[in-house]
């Protein structure tokens, strides 16, 4: 689940992590009052912050500085509601339904004031923590990796261990900290872990984490993810907080029905039952020239109902052009998948789509003998590679 910068920030705020506060605002009028609660003297300067589940805001338009009240309010018009597009959200972009009002950080500035890159996040290459620092802060850290990997700082965690105070002091000494800014920095890495670690966070960044001129350390922004799979149990307080507007329209409506589903944007929609198979599956979509619409796990304990629904949420996307269901019957069994296709039939009605299945494992006859007596247009398929060229000669006639 990902989580607003705001939303972020309160949680860092518990593990007393310093961090530049402000107020959310859903209308131009919340916005000037959050304003003048801010800086009670109305002078400003504030900075108006976007609130999507985006990076690169600012590049896009989605943070402004009002240097007057008056300007708030007329910044605060354009913004809530605009289409922000960034290279995260794609062309489609996001809407802005929140904006964050801050204080001016570097408002009267006096240097010297530097920017850094900080982030947690899991490395599946070697299945630790691991923490990623740079100088070039304030910045899209992609940008600095292609232009000056030389500037990226990476450092594994063991996770018996955790963050150690020896290795927060490397991290600060490789970003060139020194002083009082130095400690400042290492009790803030330290602390920044442990929220990272008591949050089951499977990303945790501050861009820029920033260095005051009094040698203090701050969040200036934070982006945080928590793994969905730590909400159901160390932290259902904080399920209250997604933003479904923020997520697919799909996804949302499979996760509330119990299924993995990602959207992706090819045109073969998936329902497989296991994450592994699933990525084989797509895997060989590609090899055989398609694109897949979609990751969909119906999960190994799938039952008529749920698969009916994994139908309805494939056809909701009207780039899905033909339909491919790959089941191993294991705890599912594949009659009971042959049943759900049935069922899908009578729910839905004539499927719009041309559909290739292949169903092996237990009950992989009956399944069979159920889908070949039911009269459907369905295309079977044995093999993996032969429902993949299946798929590709299908969607050659459909196009």
């Amino acid at each position: 689940m990902k989580l607003h910068e705001y939303q972020a920030k309160e949680l860092l705020q518990r593990w007393n992590i310093p961090v530049a506060g402000g107020i959310v605002a859903q209308t131009p009028e919340e916005a000037v009052a959050a304003a003048q609660k801010i800086d009670p003297t109305g002078k400003g300067p504030w900075v108006l912050k976007a609130q999507v589940h985006a990076g690169g805001r600012g590049k896009a338009g989605g943070v402004k500085l009002a240097k007057t009240l008056d300007e708030v309010r007329t910044l605060a018009t354009q913004m809530i509601g605009m289409k922000l597009v960034t290279p995260q959200t794609g062309p489609q972009g996001k809407i802005v339904h929140k904006i964050y009002v801050t204080a001016d950080a570097f408002y009267p500035g006096p240097s010297p004031i530097r920017e850094f890159y900080v982030s947690l996040t899991l490395d599946r290459a070697v299945s630790r923590d691991v923490l990623i620092a740079s100088a070039e802060g304030g910045v899209e850290i992609e940008e600095v990796a292609k232009q000056k990997p030389e500037a990226i700082f990476k450092l594994h965690i063991n996770p018996t261990l955790g963050l150690m105070p020896y290795q927060a002091r490397q991290v600060a000494y490789a970003l060139g900290l020194s002083g009082e800014a130095f400690k400042n920095a290492v009790d803030f890495l330290l602390r920044l872990y442990k929220a990272y670690d008591a949050l089951d966070a499977s990303l945790l960044e501050v861009n820029p984490m920033l260095k005051t001129s009094d040698d203090k350390i701050i969040a200036l922004d934070a982006k945080l993810e928590i793994e969905d799979n730590g909400l159901g149990v160390r932290h259902k307080d904080l399920e209250s907080w997604r933003d479904v507007t923020e997520e697919d329209p799909l996804e949302t409506e499979a996760r509330e029905a119990g299924l993995s589903y990602v959207k992706l944007d090819g045109n073969v929609g998936c329902m497989v039952n296991g994450a592994g198979l699933a990525m084989a599956t797509m895997d060989m979509i590609k090899l055989a020239g398609g694109w897949p619409a979609n990751f969909l796990d119906v999960g190994g304990g799938a039952n008529v109902e749920r698969i009916a629904k994994a139908f309805q949420i494939l056809l909701k996307d009207p780039n899905v052009k033909i339909i491919l269901i790959n089941i191993f019957g294991g705890i599912v069994q594949c009659d009971r998948v042959a049943n759900g296709i049935l069922e899908a039939y009578k729910i839905i009605g004539d499927i719009p789509v041309p559909m290739v299945v292949r169903l092996q494992g237990t009950n992989a006859e009956l399944a069979a003998k159920i889908l070949k007596e039911s009269g459907l247009p369905i295309i079977p398929a044995v093999e993996l590679a032969e429902a993949a060229q299946k798929v590709q000669e299908a969607l050659q006639r459909v196009q």
